[in-house]
């Protein structure tokens, strides 16, 4: 069996370099087109799509497939509900999945991929409202659509103008448009784009929350006013945090003596040992409340300078107290 070879010539660093150059700016170019003929047809397909009860059900054959699982994974993730149906799989079966309620966005530059097309009567007779991203608003595609948001670029960046390069950018930055118009439209917020981001780093930031990382119970250093400086430095080494918090005995913060404080009074040649916990401590600690976001902890640390933040509940109560350790542990910072 005869396996046949492309044949190539020697590499051309300049001429790599050239068609980079020249790729980003004819795609650049096409995108700048799109823009300024984007108009009433894009707010259709906005409005329809708010409209729609149930999900955005993306479809696509080949490089535009690929394009339309990152388009509605995007919106899905920027709370518009969608999901990616493979249209010849959807002749199979698949298109039980496009219930009452969903919205079709069919993505296609031909606008003649013979499995898109075959399921379009189909759609209709269901009564299934249809939006169109398609190089060709006069095609097969473009006729069944109820919106039709014209994708067309005059040229791939392909030398040969042939493999989908300017036309699929075309149509993964369209689809992007149209999830920054529904985020914005629905009132989406940072909050809730970390709620389905759980695992990323933003989801931690906005997720965790100071209760998720605060020492409690045995593991928090404390001690009361009259408590001797060799008890004070005996809690403060127990705990392994650098720093105890003095209560009363309603658990009520009066104070807090630190490593920093230790240092500071031997610096200036005061005799310890003979010093109590209220003597040692200094008053106002910073403090943060439970439900606080562990952000913020970290926010209120490095703008004080300081490892450690007293956890308070209502009455400054001492419930907790949470360390820089903590906050890096659980990836805050």
């Amino acid at each position: 069996m005869h396996v046949a070879t492309l044949s190539t010539r020697p590499f051309d660093p300049e001429r790599a370099l050239r068609l980079g150059r020249e790729t980003f700016e004819i795609e650049a170019a096409a995108l700048n087109q799109l823009a300024g003929a984007l108009g009433t047809p894009f707010c259709d397909a906005v409005h329809a799509i708010l409209l729609a009860s149930g999900r955005v059900v993306v479809m696509g054959m080949g490089k535009s497939g690929h394009v339309g699982r990152k388009i509605a994974a995007t919106l899905a993730s920027t709370g518009t509900p969608a999901l990616f149906v493979h249209p010849a799989e959807a002749s199979h079966g698949d298109l039980g999945m496009v219930t009452s309620g969903d919205l079709v966005l069919a993505i296609s530059n031909s606008g003649e991929s013979a499995e898109l097309t075959a399921i379009l009567p189909v759609l209709r007779r269901l009564g299934t409202p249809l939006v169109a991203i398609t190089g060709r608003p006069g095609s097969t595609l473009g006729q069944h659509a109820d919106t039709v948001l014209d994708s067309s670029v005059e040229r791939e960046a392909c030398p040969l103008n042939l493999a989908p390069t300017t036309s699929t950018t075309a149509q993964l930055a369209m689809g992007d448009a149209l999830a920054v118009a529904l985020l914005d439209a629905r009132g989406f917020r940072a909050e809730d784009f970390a709620r389905s981001h759980p695992g990323g780093a933003l989801g931690r930031k906005l997720l965790t929350h100071v209760s998720d990382v605060m020492r409690s119970g045995d593991e928090l250093p404390r001690v009361g006013p009259e408590a001797g400086f060799i008890e004070l430095m005996r809690e403060m080494s127990a705990k392994g945090l650098g720093a105890a918090a003095v209560v009363d005995e309603a658990g009520r913060i009066l104070g807090i003596f630190t490593d920093g404080d230790l240092r500071r009074r031997i610096e200036s040649g005061t005799d310890l040992r003979p010093a109590s916990a209220a003597e040692l401590m200094h008053i106002h600690p910073r403090t943060i409340r439970a439900d606080a976001l562990a952000v913020d902890a970290a926010a209120l640390m490095e703008t004080h300078g300081i490892t450690s933040v007293l956890v308070v509940a209502d009455g400054d109560i001492l419930q907790g107290v949470v360390h820089i350790r903590d906050l890096l542990r659980a990836k805050v910072i």
